[in-house]
């Protein structure tokens, strides 16, 4: 159970990177937004490739899949609205500007993006013994562009650079249990439930791509963004494939 803790770890420790990087390196708009679009291709692989298959097959041709996916979209645009109307509405803007009175809506945000990522992670060391690589390397390009972006945000907002690597410390950490859950809490799920936990982060990590990261791509990399879309899916598709041949 520790290791899948650990994984999470290894998966989200590219928002303090990302902290790292954005509080200590000038970066433009348009660079971090065909990085952004990688990130998002990566991600738009994960979800076309490796959920769907995995839920499907563990499903037995039953519809836990497909209610799940609807479920976890729905899930994540109502509890996005809501987070929203508490501040955070820009959390994934370039150019915004993070007053620090909004630490706790940018938290709580941050955390929504980036749990059902994190729970795969530990479902995926639960069914299979071992991380999976390739969704190991989506969730941490992903989360990259996400925190160099906010930070820059948050510098704007003047906030000092220990308080903005304590903050993505602390998200972090937090999505690293929702990894140690994924894996503790459905140990003795049947494989239907399994199934359904997969589909269900796959919808909310697709209405996440097309509401934050794909428009925040497109508005800063202009026509770039759909080429790094492309080079981030097949190179998350080619780690999945050499994966299954290991």
């Amino acid at each position: 159970m520790l290791v899948s803790f650990l994984w999470g770890l290894v998966a989200t420790s590219s928002l303090v990177i990302g902290g790292l990087i954005g509080s200590w390196l000038k970066i433009g708009n348009r660079t971090l937004g065909v990085i952004m679009a990688f990130g998002a291709g990566v991600l738009i692989s994960a979800v076309a490739y490796e959920l769907p298959t995995e839920a499907f097959r563990l499903a037995s041709n039953a519809g836990f899949p497909a209610i799940g996916f609807f479920i976890g979209a729905l899930t994540f645009f109502f509890s996005d609205i809501l987070i929203e109307k508490a501040g955070a509405k820009n959390r994934k803007s370039i150019k915004a500007e993070h007053s620090s009175d909004l630490l706790v809506p940018i938290v709580l945000a941050t955390i929504l993006d980036g749990i059902p990522e994190s729970i795969v992670i530990g479902l995926g060391i639960l069914e299979g013994g071992a991380v999976s690589l390739s969704m190991l390397i989506a969730v941490f390009i992903s989360n990259l562009p996400e925190a160099i972006a906010g930070t820059s945000g948050m510098v704007a907002g003047k906030w000092r650079v220990g308080k903005i690597i304590l903050v993505w410390l602390i998200i972090a950490i937090i999505c690293s249990v929702a990894s140690f859950a994924g894996y503790s809490l459905f140990a003795d799920a049947s494989d239907n439930w399994i199934a359904f936990i997969q589909a269900f982060a796959g919808g909310a990590i697709m209405v996440m791509l097309a509401n934050t990261m794909i428009p925040e791509a497109y508005e800063h990399g202009g026509k770039l963004a759909g080429i790094f879309t492309v080079l981030g899916f097949a190179v998350s598709m080619m780690v999945a494939l050499l994966e299954r041949e290991m």
